[in-house]
């Protein structure tokens, strides 16, 4: 009998060919898939080429996104996206979009069904941990190793020790999943679970959509974690229904399963709060923080730029004004979730509120483009970091908060709730 494992140790098991796994294994495994952006594409392909690989392992089972600099902003990110698009036709890639037809990666994926339950999939861009919503194994590599599964669709592992996050009852009013793993990485730090998987389980995310539960495992990585994963269950089967044909299997984790730790928390605990900067983990509570002006928002990314996140901040703009000494940028992190903000009628809500509508991009969050700051200038994000000059000059500061309190600060002029407006 194999031992008893966690979904990550399952998942890793299989794709291994092995009976079973343990924390600090060495494994080879198969991929499902490998999937790289504008930025880091164009570095993993130059190793393919270097291997002299001339086919990728499978035509179906590589994903080229163009969103960090796309549409292009300048001549070198048109170079980047050009390089990356003459791949994809040249080796007939499946899951290529082009601009028009993209979106935000770690949104587009799930949206058209190409991540299912049970997967194993690195992508070269850290946030790859989102489809842990799904009961993926996913994780962000280097473009080398993007490469490398490029030519060959394997890739080693060393076996993840797993953290097991327990999160029973309501949350506080006003809460949210964003605040929930604001709230889990200000508890244990940006380093608390350094390569180790992160399972979140308990009544609080049973609760959740799917929208939510992949703004928390968006941001595993934030904690320092492999991998954010949570089970599949009747929520995530019918979010499938429909999307995809992939047959899939679900991993469940078995009951004495063995876990570095287990983190027990009441979600009445968890407020709405705040990341102050230049760490994530730096939280406050929102109703410390009201005496910060804010120059910028920005409602998107692929943390919180889902339909979700878009009638969270819909609801509070709705009949007001983006304060004067305020940008308000809103960018839905699909062109599926653009349709049905334009049908809704919250594209309209957002462009009479005074804020910048935009085309999917992910722009601002890494300090692309679409909201660079100037020297001193603070924005308060529904992105995932606000390191040091992550979205501007080394002098800005970043703020990360929900779709909701975002929304209230634009209108407030400094870090606000809904309620206080």
């Amino acid at each position: 009998m194999p031992r008893p494992m966690t979904v990550a140790e399952k998942i890793l098991a299989a794709h291994a060919g092995l009976d079973e796994v343990r924390p600090g294994q060495l494994v080879e495994c198969d991929l499902d898939l490998v999937l790289a952006n504008d930025i880091t594409a164009p570095i993993a392909i130059d190793v393919f080429r270097e291997l002299g690989a001339t086919e990728v392992f499978d035509r179906d089972r590589v994903c080229l996104v163009p969103d960090h600099y796309a549409p292009n902003k300048d001549i070198k990110s048109a170079e980047q996206t050009k390089k990356m698009r003459d791949f994809a036709h040249e080796q007939k890639i499946r899951h290529y979009w082009e601009q028009g037809c993209a979106g935000i990666e770690h949104a587009l994926l799930p949206e058209q069904g190409v991540v299912v339950p049970g997967d194993l999939v690195i992508g070269a861009d850290s946030h790859t941990c989102t489809y842990g919503a799904l009961g993926a194994f996913s994780t962000g590599v280097g473009s080398t190793d993007a490469g490398v599964g490029l030519a060959t669709g394997r890739a080693w592992f060393k076996v993840p020790p797993t953290i097991k996050f327990e999160i029973e009852g309501e949350l506080a009013d006003g809460a949210t999943a964003k605040d929930i793993i604001l709230y889990i990485i200000g508890l244990i730090g940006v380093d608390g679970a350094l390569y180790q998987a992160m399972e979140f389980t308990g009544s609080t995310i049973r609760n959740l959509s799917m929208e939510g539960r992949m703004c928390i495992s968006n941001m595993a990585i934030e904690a320092g974690g492999k991998a954010g994963i949570i089970e599949v269950d009747d929520v995530a089967r019918a979010w499938l229904e429909g999307r995809t044909e992939r047959p899939y299997v679900e991993y469940h984790a078995d009951v004495d399963a063995e876990y570095a730790r287990v983190i027990r928390i009441d979600a009445a605990d968890i407020k709405p709060c705040v990341s102050w900067p230049h760490l994530p983990s730096n939280t406050h509570l929102v109703e410390e923080s009201r005496h910060i002006q804010i120059d910028q928002a920005v409602i998107g990314s692929c943390t919180n730029g889902r339909i979700e996140d878009m009638r969270a901040a819909a609801e509070v703009l709705a009949g007001r004004r983006v304060n004067e000494n305020v940008r308000c940028i809103v960018i839905p992190a699909t062109q599926a979730v653009f349709k049905q903000c334009m049908a809704e009628g919250l594209a309209e809500t957002f462009i009479d509120a005074g804020c910048v509508f935009s085309t999917p991009t992910c722009g601002p969050c890494l300090g692309g483009y679409m909201g660079i700051l100037a020297a001193g200038e603070r924005c308060v994000s529904t992105t995932n970091r606000n390191f040091v000059g992550r979205m501007g000059d080394p002098t800005s500061e970043v703020y990360l908060a929900s779709p909701a309190v975002a929304a209230a600060s634009a209108v407030a002029g400094h870090i606000a709730l809904p309620s206080d407006l």
